[in-house]
């Protein structure tokens, strides 16, 4: 694996679920691994859980991670091709990409869509850009339409609570205050059709998703019917696909309660609004795995730089 930038980089989910769980149970097994490596950290948007447990996990793999705020910290950064450089940007990606490389063993990009433009966003401008002039692995700590750190986490997770071979996966729409990104339900979705689990997606008509990312996946238009005998409620809230990046309801009916989870585990990728997304009584019960799930990015982080640096 040369980068890890979509849940497709994973050849075999199981066997990826499995090494994860052996490196939560030694985190500090390859400590030697990473010594004398450097992790980059470049984060164009905010984050709290990525930006932390991404760093955890280069330090159980005896990397040393640098932390930089492009958005803020650096020099505004051009990534068109051809461009006259005579607006805000001062470097552009082939220098920047370059010279980032001559630092770092291995670069971890955060960087969110404009939720404007569809064409744009799905060209992954920024990720695909670092890749292209990079000399160094890229791992895409979410991105304008993926975060495949996130989809690994939740499959680890969702092998460590299921109590059936084949355990029942809902990834539910809920309403938020406004227009959000697709990137952590494609990512879920894909991670979800990769595993052996019986997967369906519910949300009100004109939220569809990309249909090359959820194929043939069941889609259910009446939550509480998606629900029944579910093991697993994932919710998130995203933005229409089709009216790009509108938000086209807002139907607090859709919020999770404990009343419509009834037995199923929920989860959430954090953060959450309380009682818009989902009420309190549910993330403050027993059936909330928001934190085993945010603890689980850490090896889920680890387990993609521990690949990455074996192949250095």
């Amino acid at each position: 694996m040369k980068h890890y930038t979509s849940i497709h980089d994973i050849d075999d989910i199981n066997a990826w679920i499995e090494e994860a769980r052996l490196l939560k149970a030694n985190p500090l097994k390859y400590l030697e691994l990473g010594r004398n490596k450097v992790l980059g950290l470049l984060f164009f948007n905010s984050s709290l859980r990525t930006r932390l447990s991404t760093q955890k996990a280069a330090l159980n793999l005896g990397m040393n991670p640098i932390v930089m705020n492009v958005s803020g910290d650096a020099w505004g950064i051009e990534f068109g091709d051809g461009t006259i450089m005579n607006g805000t940007t001062a470097e552009h990606i082939k220098e920047a990409a370059a010279v980032v490389s001559q630092y770092c063993d291995i670069i971890a990009v955060r960087a969110f869509p404009t939720l404007v433009d569809r064409v744009r966003d799905e060209r992954e401008e920024v990720l695909k850009s670092f890749v292209k002039y990079a000399s160094v692995p890229i791992v895409n700590m979410e991105s304008a339409t993926a975060h495949p750190l996130q989809g690994l986490t939740d499959a680890i997770t969702i092998s460590e609570y299921a109590k059936t071979q084949r355990p029942k996966v809902v990834l539910s729409w809920a309403p938020h205050i406004k227009a959000l990104p697709h990137a952590v339900a494609n990512s879920f979705t894909q991670a979800m059709r990769k595993m052996e689990v019986e997967f369906l997606i519910t949300h009100p008509e004109g939220y569809e998703l990309n249909k090359d990312i959820v194929g043939d996946t069941p889609i259910i238009y009446n939550q509480e019917d998606a629900f029944k005998k579910a093991d697993f409620v994932y919710v998130k809230n995203w933005s229409s696909y089709s009216d790009y990046g509108k938000v086209l309801n807002s139907d607090p009916n859709w919020m999770i309660t404990k009343e419509k989870l009834g037995n199923a585990k929920f989860m959430h990728c954090l953060p959450v609004r309380r009682n818009v997304i989902v009420e309190d009584a549910v993330l403050d019960s027993a059936h909330s795995l928001v934190i085993q799930q945010a603890n689980n990015r850490t090896y889920a982080a680890q387990l993609v730089l521990k690949k990455l640096l074996e192949n250095l």
